[in-house]
């Protein structure tokens, strides 16, 4: 599992200009399975996504193509962990340490 930590570098305006099209890129990973919840950060600073994967290089590819990165409003910081406890109804996302 990953915590993708977005901290906006642009200014407010800016990055609401991108908001509708980074939202739809969202949406599009929602889709997917790939994320499992985000938002934004308080103060408004930027904002922190959930995905699941297994796969660090895709994960950056994805962060890559997010419409605040191609504009340039945003730095992301991606931490890789391992989700061995799970709240109850969660279980799907319950992961085994490696070997």
């Amino acid at each position: 599992m990953f915590i993708l930590d977005l901290t906006y570098t642009a200014p407010l305006a800016r990055v609401d200009e991108l908001l509708d099209a980074h939202v739809a890129w969202l949406n599009g990973h929602y889709e997917t399975g790939v994320f499992i919840a985000s938002g934004r950060k308080e103060p408004r600073e930027g904002g922190i996504i959930l995905a699941v994967g297994d796969d660090r290089a895709a994960i950056e590819e994805i962060t890559a193509t997010d419409p605040f990165s191609v504009n340039g409003v945003c730095a992301y910081r991606i931490t890789e962990f391992f989700a061995t406890k799970v709240a109850p109804g969660l279980d799907s996302f319950r992961e085994e340490l490696p070997a």
